[in-house]
């Protein structure tokens, strides 16, 4: 609990792993609120089926709260309201603010937990921060929106932060270079998936470094990273020790 755990991915697609956390806290019996901004409903709902679990369901008894991003995009450029008399949460695409304030309400009440919940503990998801900036949120106001996010849900609810973020090393958008460093210096974990140096490989789909940030919370000790490789199929995800695939063995 209290923990900040940045997503992150460099010429591959690291949307297995947000789909791992989504069914992993639903499963576990968190509250979540996922910011989905990539992809619709319908699309994480079919791939949460294929793991065992029903967005459906669980929005349904309060477990989920999802904001999909893409319509509520749409409804905003063409003037029309979710819900009437409610601000949009992505209320900085109609100019008329520039910061996140109204995303991060958006988060805090869906998490704030009312009277009779019994679920376990809150948890934020996002998929994927980079959005954010192509819609022309500044870097600025995106570090604000994760760091309130931090301070609400993993200080004060003693929940967790999970978000995805996308990166290229060789990439010219400075701004997202940015934000992704700054996120990699206050998280707590980083999964950082890379497509394979030597290219495509059907036995071998990536690798994946796993940095606990032990120097976060003691200045002296080192970062622990752990380098595996792994293999994405139809229900779940293999994961072995570099040149231990069926193609090498």
């Amino acid at each position: 609990q209290g923990r900040f755990t940045l997503l992150r991915d460099t010429r591959t697609d690291g949307s297995f792993l947000v789909h791992h956390f989504l069914s992993f806290y639903l499963r576990a019996g968190c509250k979540v609120c996922f910011v989905a901004l990539l992809q619709s409903f319908s699309h994480y709902n079919i791939v949460a089926q294929k793991l065992g679990v029903s967005l459906a369901a669980a929005k349904e008894r309060g477990q989920l709260v999802f904001l999909e991003g893409l319509k509520s995009c749409l409804d905003l450029l063409f003037g029309e309201e979710e819900q009437p008399g409610q601000p949009s949460p992505l209320q900085f695409l109609s100019g008329s603010a520039s910061d996140l304030r109204a995303l991060f309400d958006f988060v805090r009440v869906s998490l704030t937990p009312a009277a009779g919940d019994s679920w376990k503990g809150p948890v934020l998801l996002v998929d994927d921060l980079s959005v954010l900036l192509s819609l022309g949120a500044a870097p600025v106001a995106v570090l604000d929106f994760i760091h309130y996010c931090r301070v609400s849900v993993c200080c004060q609810l003693q929940g967790n932060v999970v978000v995805l973020v996308h990166s290229n090393e060789d990439s010219e958008d400075e701004e997202n270079e940015l934000v992704v460093n700054s996120l990699c210096h206050h998280s707590d974990l980083i999964l950082w998936a890379e497509g394979l140096a030597t290219g495509f490989c059907k036995d071998v789909h990536g690798q994946i470094k796993i940095i606990k940030r032990l120097s976060l919370r003691q200045a002296a000790e080192q970062d622990l990273v752990q380098i595996y490789q792994y293999k994405i199929q139809d229900r779940n995800v293999t994961f072995f020790a570099p040149g231990m695939s069926a193609a090498v063995l």
